[in-house]
């Protein structure tokens, strides 16, 4: 039962890596685009999947950073865990049927896209599976008289969903445009002069899963600095972005660094600046009409950005606040999403932050409760300091 527990808490700490301090939306200062994306100077070629990982088929090429979330999104879609497919602890053995079944469905996916949708990935495992491990081929009878929804699902590309959105066109056009919900946000959090004047953020709470609750304590400095330390049983598990590179430790196991799409949410959640920020960080900005939240009534607002997934973000209608952002990361599947709902807004310095958010994914959710926030508040650099790399070669 303890290690029962214990693995229920891992979980939640690797959900953290991409989403403990979004937070920080409600920051400061009108700083430059590169705190957006972070860049390491001379960067070493990206190994592909086949040059890391053993037994690679059919994903050969890919980055190798991408193999592991792409088999998430296959778990994911599936609604199953990785030894439905492989060997426990010998995941390069092909002793299971499940597992070549899985390539054949793969090499299909990647046919019918490249035949019928030009290579975009307009069908993925979830197109069929929706969560189960055998696809259901006969439509299911209407258990209630209420009418049956035909929602686009948050994951859908943003071309798909353009298609989609067209019936919305009439209210999108008397709505506000992209900059005023923006605008419009800065505003509500209290303003860009209060917003510069946030330099770093400490925080204490916990953190809820499972029926859970977990004491955990977060840093976040200016420019671009998020540490977490989440206080499990067996020691404190770490959550780490220093600017440049990110790192999750758990008690026992040597430090997992940041690769890919982990690096890019990573840099999101820990720039202070972000409320600021984000007409520098889309390319391409539109609102898709509204959606409810709750008991609120949310515009919601697509970012574009080049090369990396979009954004979505969700106004409250009438306060201007952020409800929710789901941001996703990229595989070679699909993508896999991310949301964040944000809760009890509260002034703290002529600043409104939310002292309460809850971060959801395919696998897992878990909700983190504020008790005490500090701003402005000396926070020593070294506690963002890069740990060792584990030594001997990576696995």
């Amino acid at each position: 039962m303890i290690r029962k527990k214990l693995r229920a808490v891992s979980l939640a700490i690797l959900l953290i890596a991409s989403g403990t301090m979004i937070s920080g939306l409600k920051a400061a200062s009108n700083g430059v685009a590169h705190h957006v994306s972070p860049q390491i100077a001379n960067p070493p070629s990206p190994k592909k999947a086949e040059e890391q990982f053993k037994n690679i088929q059919v994903l050969k090429g890919i980055p190798a950073e991408q193999l592991l979330p792409t088999m998430q999104f296959v778990a994911s879609s599936l609604g199953v865990t990785c030894e439905y497919c492989h060997v426990k602890n010998a995941f390069e053995k092909d002793e299971k049927e499940t597992k070549k079944t899985a390539r054949k469905m793969m090499e299909m996916m990647f046919t019918i896209n490249q035949e019928n949708f030009n290579g975009r990935r307009d069908v993925t495992c979830y197109s069929c599976h929706r969560g189960n491990a055998k696809p259901v081929a006969i439509p299911a009878v209407m258990t209630d008289d209420s009418a049956m929804a035909a929602a686009m699902p948050h994951g859908a590309p943003a071309e798909t969903k353009a298609s989609e959105s067209k019936a919305n066109n009439a209210k999108e056009a008397a709505g506000p445009t992209p900059e005023q919900l923006l605008d419009k946000y800065v505003q509500a959090v209290g303003g860009s002069a209060a917003i510069d004047k946030v330099t770093s953020r400490v925080m204490k709470g916990t953190i809820e899963f499972g029926g859970q609750s977990v004491p955990i304590d977060i840093y976040a400095k200016d420019p671009d600095m998020r540490i977490s330390f989440t206080h499990m049983p067996g020691g404190e598990s770490i959550t780490a972005f220093n600017g440049h590179e990110g790192w999750l430790g758990t008690p026992g196991h040597p430090p997992h660094f940041m690769q890919g799409s982990e690096i890019d949410a990573a840099s999101i959640d820990a720039d202070l600046h972000l409320a600021t920020h984000l007409k520098r960080m889309f390319t391409k900005m539109a609102v898709e009409g509204t959606e409810r939240i709750g008991d609120h009534d949310a515009y919601v607002l697509l970012g574009e950005r080049d090369v990396k997934p979009p954004i979505r973000l969700y106004f409250d209608e009438k306060s201007g606040l952020l409800l929710r952002l789901v941001r996703y990361g990229e595989t070679a599947l699909g993508w896999l999403p991310t949301q964040i709902d944000y809760a009890d807004y509260r002034n703290t310095n002529g600043v409104e932050v939310p002292y309460r958010w809850t971060l959801a994914r395919p696998n897992g959710r878990f909700t983190i409760q504020l008790s005490e926030l500090q701003q402005n508040v000396p926070v020593d650099d070294a506690k963002f300091a890069k740990p060792a790399p584990p030594e001997g070669p990576a696995k």
